[in-house]
Formats: C-alpha cells, structure tokens, sequence
C-alpha cells in the first residue's frame, strides 16, 4: 500500500497499529485521512478482518464521510468495519442484547421531544406546575445525569433543595416509565451498554474480542460515559486509537470533558502520542496568529501549527465607532473582495453568540449581498422573535388574528387548539375577529392584558414597551426558569431586540409602533436568497467547527462579547473561550479579518468594552494594527478617592458598592477594567476609588 502522499509524521500514524496512540491531530492536519489510511493499512497489509475493527465519530455527517473514503481504499470490504456515531454503535449493542437488559426486540427510541411529552406528563401527575417546575430545565438534568454517569438512587442521595427533590422524584418515574413502555431515550443509547458490560463481564469480553482494533474520532469532544464505554471496549487489547486536538475542545456545555484527551497517557501505560502539526489549509501569518493565541491556555498539549503555503497576507484589524460602522466595514471589504474575483461562498463571518447576527444581516441585505445563516436561522425568523413581533402587532392591531393565534397560548396558559377553534368559529358566526369575540375564560385573561399593553403603551418608548411584554407575558421568567443554554439564546435574543428599538428611537427620534411595524416588515419580507448557493455564510464560532473559507471575519473582538461576559470570572471557562478564538482563527485559508467596535448597542445598553485580550495576545509581527487605544481623561473628585495607590493586579477579585463582585480584566495607572455580573456588565473604575474594595 502506497504511503508516499503522507508525511512523516502522518506516515507514523498510519503505521503504529499496535498499543494505545493517541494522533494530537492540528486544526487542518489531515486527520480524517490519516483515520480512513489506517484503517485500509489494517485491512490490506495487517490482514485484519473488517469484522474486527472499530471507527467512532460523533456526527452522522463525519461517520458517512468516513465510510466513503475507507470504500475508495479498500472496496467492499469497508462495509464490514463497524464505522458509526457512539450512539449507532450504542443501538447496535442494545439491539443485539435487549433480552439482557430486560427490553422486547421492538424496542423504541425516544427523540427529546418525545422525553419532554413524557416529563410533563409526570409534572401533572404530580401536581406540579410547568411554570415553576420548568420541563426543559427538568429533561435536561436527568440528560446531563446520565451523561456523567449518575444514576437515580444516586442523584436521591445529593437531592436537598426542593427543586433537586422534585427532579429526583421525576428521574425516578421517568425510568420506570420508560422501562414500562419498552423505551429507550437518546443518552440510554450509551448509559445501557455500560450497565450491561459491567453486569454481564462475558458479553463485555465477546465485544472485547470482536473489536480488537478500535478508532475513536474528536476525542477531545467524549464526554463521561462515551469515555467509559471506550475503555471498556478496548481494554483487553489496547489496540486503540484516539485522533483529536484539546485546542478544539469547545464543547463543555455539552459535558464533553477535554481532560478525556490530556489524560490518554495517564490511562493507557506504553502509550504513544504522534503530534501532527503541518497544516495545509492556511498560510503561515494564519497560523502564527492562532498559536499565539492558543499558547496562553495552560491546560493543554504542546503543539505548534505550521504551513508551507507561504506567509501570506498580514491579518487585517478594523476598530470601528459601533456595531453599524463594524457591519458596514465587513460589507465593505466582501464588496472588494468580490470585485478581485472572489465568490461569495468563499466568504464567512463569524461571531461569537447569535445576537449579533442582525445588525450584519441589515445591513447586508441594504447592500444586496446574499447571506445564509449557517447552523440556523436569520435573526427575525427565530420563534422568540416572531413571537414578540407577533405581541406587537396586536397592540397596534387587535384585529390580525394571525397574531393572536400564534401568542394566545405564548407561553402556555391552558389555552388548546380546541379552544381555538371555538373562538374561530365563533368569531366567523358573529362576523368579528377573533380578539373582538373573546368574553371569557382563559382567552379573557389573555385579553386584558393586552388591553392593559395597548393602555400603557402610549406612555412608553418602544423599548420599554417590549421589556414590559417580556415581563408581562410571562416569557422573561419562562427563559429564565429553564435555566438551559438554548433558553440562555433565546432570551439573549430577545434583549438584543431592545437594541433595534433603540436604534430607530436613536435614529428618528421618537417613532410610533406602527412605523416600526412597517419597517421591520419590509426587513423580514426580503429575500434570502435560498436557490443561490453562493452567498456569505454568518454564524457562531460553534456552528463554523469542521468548516473551512478562503476569507474569515471574525467580528465583536470586546472583553464581555469574546470572550463572552460569563467567561471571565473562571479561569477554565476563559481557556474554552481562548480555544473558541483558535477554532474561529483556523477556519481562515488565505485572508483574515478581526473586527471590533469602541461602543456597542447591545441588549439594548450602549457600553463601550475593551479590545478582546485575545487580539493583545497575537505579535504585532502578524498583524496590522490600526493604532494603540488610549484611556479617556477622567475628572476627578478627590474626596471620593482613597489617599493612597490601591496594590491591584489583573484576576484581583474586587467587591463594588452598587455593582457587588467582579473580577479586573485590564489596568492602567489610574482606572481598573472590571467584569461584574449580570446586569451590570464590563465598567471602568477609577482604582483608588472608595466604592471599590479588594477582596
């Protein structure tokens, strides 16, 4: 089998077949074929039978594309490894052992939808109301307990407060119903295979001795049972291969665990680790860049990412006035590139929470630039935004049945389908809309506080007018009662619709709700250019993960936005928000582009945050820097300030009399850049100050 299109260190790899690897395996390395080259080496010049071997991914996506590349090598042969996604590989076990564990073969498997119908159910059963006891929130603890291998009886002895109770009561009737209904869930997919092994050691050893070659694919991205189940599976040959980058390990919110891959050593003796660094995506200042960037994290392997593409151009950064002018400047340069010949699908930009995407999508659809929204969807047609416009539509007009019928039930009130179709049909024989025809019940209560909306919106701005219905409504408190990272989105959304408020208010003064209406109607009736394939991809730093553009901007580079607020308090989040910037920086092949603005709108708070210390952090050999940002003059009043220099250096932990704790991000001679927690945000304090103590 011919290796010679490999290098020496991807050589290696391919060639250590016995003992425990592990393949530190750079962002653009070639990971992906050194996999699918190993295992044809396996099967064409080792003579392993197919039957014995074990590739792992974590997408559908990576494991169908690994499956292809494996047929290109060795033909029909690859039909017969074992190359799936852990939860393929969890069914299979499941499927051929559910006697074992107690299931009928017709066995089903619950989506997490379906694990939501079954927890609300148990909350009524329970008498428990879905307002307080929020079911997303309840789901996704069970999930997360699973996940790490906490069972039942085990969470029962951990349970003090009352929510922990009630959790624990429902993880209790959720197993037993689903053992009763012959059901699995998603993360019993994993949580089974283990329990059988440990419970039943001579079906774990005929597993043992099938998959004596096992390949696992991110490794960085395992979380605690998919760890588990890997060393069981591989613990009597060690015949196992990891191949992942602790650089990329950006998903802990996921309860992946990176330390999975920093501890291979630890936990296989003999174990060999092959670096492989060359990268062949992107030029050497790209690179550069990255592991500047990446060198500051103190959790993780050594490695340095090189290239022989040749320098390349210096990274472009762009420091405008606000979030407008930095949209502006983005469509700017993707109007010059274009104009040098570049397509636009060779274009992303990238950014670090979804809230962000609007002000770029205006202003992109103002200068008919076709967009897509990568791993989601355009800001104005996510659920929570087409529901506040749906509130504010029937404000201004009672009439749009449209609207109610979408907000009545927004969040849950107890008002069904069946009673909706009740009042349409009333509505129909009494020839009124449907608001006109409502006169009691539920939907009565729902009407009035409409009514009181329309009431006391004359004396409101548009802004407070929407922090008043995310109030009223009741969708603020649902959000925050869920208490999970897709809630945490939504309602970051809904806050940075505040932002487009201000902005009219800003721009026209004082404006009426129906102008506004009319105006945002225009914004999210045109096109978006969904039968062109060659359009700009916007979105998140997570979404861009295993993508890969000539020319990347890389917007929003403020302490308090990336890395995100909630970061900068704990040091191994600050490190997954470092590794986020590195993951963002590698997409890039050829050009470059980090932006940041000196104040920004955001939430609907104007605030003006301090350059990303991630931009700090790359040698000015590397990039173009515009100028060296000065600390504005501030007056002083003397008697408010402590006599003597306050000793403080950057992580001090400080406590403000209004503000309460925060952490400094950033000194000069005389103001302390602090990070406080929500509401409050980033500030900027004279040191010395009296309402500032050092913890």
């Amino acid at each position: 089998m011919d290796l010679n299109d490999l290098n020496k260190e991807q050589r290696e790899a391919v060639l250590t077949t016995e003992g425990p690897l592990l393949i530190l395996a750079g962002a653009g390395s070639g990971k992906t074929r050194v996999l699918t080259t190993k295992i044809a080496y396996l099967i064409k010049e080792k003579k392993v039978s197919p039957y014995n071997i074990l590739a792992i991914t974590f997408t559908n996506k990576a494991a169908k594309e690994m499956s292809s590349r494996l047929y290109s090598l060795v033909g029909d042969l690859s039909r017969n490894c074992q190359v799936s996604t852990f939860h393929s590989f969890g069914v299979r076990i499941i499927r051929e052992n559910c006697q074992e564990l107690g299931y009928d073969s017709n066995f089903i498997i619950m989506d997490s939808d379906d694990s939501l119908t079954v927890i609300k159910r148990i909350l009524k059963e329970m008498n428990l109301d879905s307002k307080i006891y929020n079911p997303n929130a309840i789901r996704n603890k069970i999930s997360s307990c699973k996940n790490e291998m906490i069972s039942c009886e085990e969470y029962g002895k951990y349970a003090i407060s009352d929510l922990e109770k009630v959790v624990w009561e429902v993880y209790k009737r959720y197993d037993k119903m689903l053992k009763r209904n012959n059901s699995v869930d998603f993360d019993d997919l994993l949580i089974l295979p283990i329990k059988l092994f440990k419970e039943r050691i001579n079906i774990l050893e005929r597993y043992q001795e099938k998959f004596k070659y096992v390949l696992i694919d991110e490794y960085q991205d395992t979380n605690e049972a998919q760890y588990i189940l890997t060393k069981m599976i591989s613990a009597k040959y060690k015949n196992i291969c990891c191949v992942g980058d602790n650089d990329q390990s950006i998903y802990s919110f996921r309860g992946a665990n990176y330390r999975n891959i920093l501890n291979f050593e630890k936990d296989y003796q003999n174990a060999k680790t092959i670096k492989l660094e060359q990268n062949y995506r992107s030029t050497s200042n790209i690179l550069e860049a990255a592991n500047c960037v990446i060198r500051h994290n103190k959790e993780r392997k050594d490695k340095n990412l090189w290239s022989d593409k040749g320098e390349g151009e210096k990274i472009n950064y762009f420091k405008a006035f606000n979030e407008k002018d930095e949209a502006a400047y983005c469509t700017r340069e993707v109007k010059k590139l274009v104009d040098e010949g570049v397509e636009y699908q060779d274009i992303a930009v990238i950014y670090r929470t979804n809230a962000q995407s609007h002000v770029l999508e205006e202003e992109f659809l103002k200068e008919n630039i076709p967009y897509t929204i990568v791993g989601g969807t355009g800001f104005y047609s996510r659920k929570e935004i087409k529901d506040l416009l749906a509130y504010l539509r029937l404000i201004h007009n009672s009439k749009d049945n449209v609207s109610l019928t979408r907000v009545i039930n927004v969040p849950k009130r107890g008002i069904g389908l069946k009673s909706l179709s009740n009042l349409n049909l009333k509505a129909d024989s009494l020839n009124v809309s449907m608001y006109e025809a409502i006169d009691s019940g539920k939907e009565l209560d729902f009407k009035k506080m409409i009514e009181d909306l329309k009431r006391i919106s004359l004396d409101l701005t548009l802004t407070e007018l929407v922090d008043k219905i995310l109030d009223v409504t009741g969708i603020r408190q649902e959000l925050e009662n869920e208490n999970t990272l897709e809630a945490d989105i939504r309602l970051e959304n809904l806050e940075e619709f505040k932002t487009i408020t201000k902005t009219f208010e800003e721009r026209d003064g004082i404006i009426s709700l129906e102008d506004f209406l009319l105006e945002i109607s225009l914004l999210t009736d045109i096109s978006d250019y969904r039968d062109d394939p060659n359009r700009v991809s916007l979105m998140t730093v997570h979404s861009v993960k295993g993508l890969e553009f000539d020319n990347v901007f890389v917007v929003g580079l403020e302490e308090g936005i990336f890395p995100h607020i909630n970061s900068l308090m704990d040091n191994s989040e600050l490190e997954e928000e470092r590794r986020l910037c590195y993951v963002a920086i590698t997409r890039a092949k050829k050009r470059l582009y980090l932006v940041n603005s000196r104040m920004r709108t955001l939430y609907g708070k104007e605030q003006s945050n301090p350059t990303s210390r991630f931009i700090s952090e790359i040698d000015e050999r590397f990039i173009n820097k515009a100028f060296v940002e000065k600390e504005p003059e501030e007056k002083i009043d003397k008697e408010e300030m402590y006599h003597e220099d306050v000793d403080y250096a950057v992580g001090d932990f400080v406590y403000h009399d209004v503000f309460g704790q925060g952490k400094i991000i950033d000194l000069s001679d005389s103001v302390a850049t602090i990070a406080f927690k929500h509401p409050y945000g980033i500030r900027k304090l004279m040191k010395n100050h009296k309402s500032l103590k050092k913890i």
